[in-house]
């Protein structure tokens, strides 16, 4: 990675597209600091503290930490993020769009402009539910309590995720590639700071210098662990073997090759664990809007879906929720395998081409060979991801850590992103070292 660095700044164009990437970075941090006119920060602080305890400590992970500090851009790219995923999923179902996906560049750059407005729409929404439903409550100071003032509030929000939507945008047209990935990484990595120092006070501040060693090696070697199985989980994939057989081409034989489909273990990445925890999380986010008794049997039920209360000694019967959890980890890595990748397709295409999968004969036992193996990596993939989330919940749980925010799903993004924008610079590299050949 240092030595990529090296090279890339030595080349004027790459260097340049890392400082205007850098220069992004920077402008969104600043705009992390810059409060919503009207908002109570004491008000604040006891809502987000009740948030932790519900197990949202990702929520502002993702935001960089602007949720609790609610900044212009405390919606962060999460309208965005929703936004794709809808509309990949309605690209699925609409025929129309599906139709537009497969004209060519045209065609996603009309669905890239309907994603903007969708992320828009979902913004405007879940701003105005929020100054509406917390605005009498505390949210806003009293003499901020008016339609001026819940309107201040709803465009500061909704526009503060818009630019954080065009900066990825110029990240990814001028800066280095992946802008929107970029801009969720640089918020995650933002918390970590504070996070380390939690780990401190708990582990270590005011333990002598042996139990604290101890304590920090055992930390260390907790988070390098998880940090491995995270790179393991990314890079591993099944290839499946094809060859293309032999046919005249003119007077020439051409075909012959030997080729692979390489089928990730993790082939929906991060998407499963970010939804199941939505859906975890999102009836104690609404929650927050009402006055809720924990005694009762709703309320025990929403302690129960709280990733915080997993592992806690004092209360294992609320762990019961871990087990929703890994349904929906595991259903959501088969859905939206399902939706992005399609064996039937995929083996007329290699029918088509002259392809075949050797011992397999082409067409629908190939389908069925392909959703096979397919259905038995996702299950791995799905196992890979369980683990890596259960880590962090478990030690938060048993020590009483807190909540951190460089949790299972954090880690899964960091390690993404980074290797993902180590391979984009040295593309860029490369296609440099190639005209530079050309032109000799």
């Amino acid at each position: 990675m240092i030595n990529t660095l090296q090279k890339a700044f030595k080349v004027k164009e790459v260097r340049e597209r890392l400082l205007y990437t850098f220069l992004m970075l920077v402008v969104i941090r600043i705009g992390c600091c810059l409060p919503i006119p009207g908002v109570d920060p004491g008000y604040l602080k006891d809502f987000f503290d009740n948030l932790q305890a519900s197990g949202m400590g990702f929520v502002n992970a993702v935001t960089g930490g602007s949720f609790s500090s609610m900044s212009i851009f405390a919606l962060s790219i999460t309208p965005y993020i929703t936004s794709s995923i809808i509309m990949q999923l309605m690209t699925i179902a609409i025929p129309k769009l599906e139709e537009m996906q497969r004209e060519g560049e045209d065609g996603r750059k009309k669905i890239a402009e309907y994603t903007r407005y969708v992320t828009v729409a979902l913004a405007l929404f879940e701003s105005s539910a929020m100054a509406v439903g917390l605005g009498n409550q505390g949210f806003l100071f009293e003499d901020h309590r008016n339609i001026w003032g819940y309107m201040t509030v709803v465009a500061a929000m909704t526009a503060g995720s818009a630019i954080l939507m065009w900066i990825g945008e110029r990240i990814t047209e001028k800066g280095i590639g992946n802008g929107i990935s970029i801009v969720l990484l640089i918020n995650i990595v933002s918390s970590l700071p504070q996070d380390i120092m939690t780990l401190y006070e708990r582990f270590m501040a005011g333990k002598s210098v042996a139990i604290a060693t101890v304590a920090a090696i055992i930390v260390l070697a907790v988070i390098v662990a998880t940090v491995v199985l995270v790179l393991i989980l990314n890079g591993a994939e099944r290839r499946i073997p094809v060859q293309y057989s032999k046919k005249m081409q003119g007077r020439r034989m051409v075909g012959g090759q030997s080729s692979y489909i390489p089928l990730k273990v993790n082939t929906a990445s991060v998407i499963p664990v970010i939804f199941a925890s939505s859906i975890m999380s999102m009836p104690a986010m609404i929650a927050q809007f009402f006055q809720v008794d924990y005694s009762s049997i709703g309320g025990r039920i929403l302690l129960t879906l709280s990733s915080s209360n997993w592992f806690r000694p004092e209360t294992p019967l609320y762990s019961i929720g871990l087990l929703l959890y890994i349904l929906l980890v595991v259903l959501f890595a088969y859905f939206y395998t399902s939706i992005t990748f399609n064996p039937l397709e995929v083996a007329n295409n290699m029918k088509k081409s002259g392809g075949f999968v050797p011992g397999i004969r082409p067409g629908k036992p190939t389908s069925d060979y392909l959703n096979n193996i397919l259905n038995y990596v996702v299950f791995i993939g799905a196992v890979g991801l369980v683990i890596v989330c259960i880590i962090p919940i478990m030690a938060s749980g048993l020590f009483a850590v807190g909540s951190l925010s460089f949790g299972g799903t954090s880690l899964i993004i960091i390690a993404g992103v980074t290797l993902e924008t180590i391979k984009a610079v040295e593309s860029m590299l490369l296609v440099r070292n190639y005209k530079g050949f050309l032109n000799d």
